[in-house]
């Protein structure tokens, strides 16, 4: 386990020069900062970062600095329940943040529950935290359903019919999953092949095969870093030319990179914008160009977003923040991110509901 006296962790804190700071309001973090997910964990956390040093840098909420104590759970189930039970119980944190992973996430709801600590912005688009609502749980970013669907409506409108779905077995993928049925069904289509594969070891060398074999024109993958890097190499090895598309999970610079040259062409669904004329993505590049950092990943939006929804919930819950209030607080909050609103209610813990599609370019980019 990590344990960072900066607003995030270790590769975070570092690259922005954190380690100094007193602060005040705690607040915990249990994510996979190594592992499987881990390039986009870095990606998401540095963005997250961005919106938390400004606010520190003038003084804090209230006068009181907010420190993030991170600790790696690997992408680990165990290990996430694990280290929310330090966070809540030892370190007394106010709330939790961006947790990482359906499964993961699930695991800490009891927990939650009893100690009456709202988590913010969890990294997972399941639809289980949105219906019905998880009275401690406020998403920020649209579901997987959304996203999945939104997939197989692109593929079918460019003509595509022989589609693939492949995904991992656990609830993450369940759900995903979900989502592209429901879109197949709309337009009245049947996957050439359904193939899962196994979270902790996955493996697709049974399931390219069928892939090739089923002339399938498009494959949509669920899963999660790595593990999606694999199967496109080796689907695409075993003699594939079919289109690939995969969900906002793995919308980071570091999921480009792992998938090398195999990344081009490679489309992957995202839950936030990427143009200017949003005052969300606007203000995060300028504050990345004040810290060196060229550019803004869909994952560093995201929880640059996830931030600044944590920052004001703590704002309205005024000097002193407890649990209790800071849970009042997030139940009546009305916010605008800069062009998208999140609008919470004790029926509603949806967050956003704005879903798009991006395709890697062959010089490592994600463009619209």
């Amino acid at each position: 386990m990590i344990h960072i006296k900066s607003a995030l962790t270790v590769a975070v804190g570092l690259l922005m020069g954190w380690g100094t700071v007193q602060a005040q309001l705690m607040i915990g973090q249990t994510v996979g900062v190594t592992g499987a997910v881990a390039a986009t964990v870095k990606e998401s956390m540095l963005g997250a970062s961005l919106y938390l040093d400004s606010v520190n840098a003038k003084g804090g909420i209230f006068g009181e600095k907010i420190e993030v104590i991170t600790l790696d759970d690997k992408f680990d189930t165990k290990l996430t329940l694990e280290n929310a039970k330090t966070l809540i119980v030892d370190r007394k944190v106010l709330a939790l943040f961006m947790t990482r992973g359906t499964p993961n996430t699930q695991g800490i709801l009891p927990l939650l529950k009893e100690h009456g600590v709202p988590l913010i912005g969890p990294s997972t688009g399941a639809a289980v935290f949105h219906h019905p609502v998880q009275p401690h749980v406020f998403n920020v970013r649209a579901t997987y359903q959304r996203e999945a669907e939104k997939a197989i409506n692109h593929l079918s409108s460019i003509g595509m019919q022989r589609i693939a779905l492949v995904y991992v077995d656990d609830s993450f993928g369940t759900d995903g999953l979900e989502g592209a049925q429901k879109g197949m069904t709309h337009h009245k289509l049947t996957p050439v092949v359904l193939a899962k594969f196994d979270r902790a070891q996955p493996d697709f060398s049974d399931i390219a095969p069928q892939v090739v074999k089923a002339e399938a024109q498009a494959v949509v993958i669920i899963g999660s870093g790595t593990a999606v890097v694999q199967g496109i190499k080796q689907i695409k090895a075993a003699g594939s030319a079919a289109q690939f598309i995969t969900l906002s999970n793995n919308a980071s610079e570091g999921f480009i990179k792992l998938l090398g040259d195999q990344g081009r062409g490679v489309v992957v669904t995202q839950v936030f914008p990427q143009s200017l004329s949003y005052a969300l993505v606007k203000d995060a590049s300028q504050l990345a160009r004040a810290k060196g950092i060229d550019g803004v990943s869909p994952a560093m939006l995201e929880g640059f977003a996830s931030a600044k929804v944590l920052v004001e919930a703590l704002r309205s819950s005024g000097a002193k923040p407890t649990r209790e209030k800071l849970q009042a607080s997030l139940e009546t909050l009305k916010y605008d991110l800069g062009g998208l609103e999140v609008n919470y209610s004790k029926s509603n813990h949806t967050g956003l509901d704005f879903a798009d599609l991006s395709i890697i370019t062959a010089d490592g980019k994600f463009r619209r």
